[in-house]
Formats: structure tokens, sequence, C-alpha cells
């Protein structure tokens, strides 16, 4: 049974760190695609970084780019987000998804397995 695991959401303070991580399991890992996505209340889903299943290509949306960086771990099975630099407008629920092609797309139509998500509330 595959499933898409999110954790190290919470309550962080502006301008601080926040790493969120996904944990797969049920399918092969390696030759996946990832990407992490986020909707905060009232707002659509947005598509805010992927990874390809080479991990040779990444992309990151305007609204984190130089912020958060994506990485993967085909050991650990484990798709981890860095967030530096939070801010207000980053508190969504974040959610990891996967797809099994190489290309690398921030649109939620072309991810065909999702994880419960994972709530970011950034607060003073």
């Amino acid at each position: 049974q595959w499933q898409l695991v999110e954790s190290g959401g919470g309550l962080v303070r502006p301008g601080g760190p926040l790493t969120l991580s996904c944990k797969v399991y049920g399918f092969p890992f390696d030759y996946y695609t990832y990407a992490w996505f986020r909707q905060a209340p009232g707002k659509e889903r947005e598509g805010i970084s992927c990874i390809s299943s080479s991990g040779s290509e990444t992309k990151y949306a305007d609204s984190v780019k130089g912020r958060f960086t994506i990485s993967r771990d085909n050991d650990k099975n484990t798709v981890s987000l860095q967030m530096n630099s939070v801010a207000t407008e980053d508190t969504a629920t974040y959610y990891c998804a996967a797809r099994f092609r190489e290309k690398c797309p921030l649109t939620a139509d072309e991810y065909d397995y999702w994880g419960q998500g994972t709530q970011v509330t950034v607060a003073s």
C-alpha cells in the first residue's frame, strides 16, 4: 500500500528555518518525481518545488525561489524541503506529491499520489 507521509510542520517565527520531510512507502522511490505543494485557506493549491526522478532537475515557484531548497535521499526514501527566511505568507498546509515520470512540473494535475499534508504556521 503506497503512502506519502509528511512531517516537520509546526509553528515557526518569521525569518526562521523549517524543514519538511516526506517519507515514501509502497513504491520504488528512485523512479518517481516528487513535488511540494501548499494551500492556504481560501487559496488555490500552489506548486512550489519539484525534483525529478534522476535528481537532475529542480524547479521553484517565484514565491519561494532563493529561500526554499528541495532534495531527495534515495537511500531513505525521503524528499525534504528546507525552508529558510519564512514569512507569514508561507503559512499553509504543505503537501508532498509523486508522479511516475521524469519531468518535473509544478501543476497539481500532473501528480498521481498525494500525502495528507502538514500544517506550517508562520507567526510571531
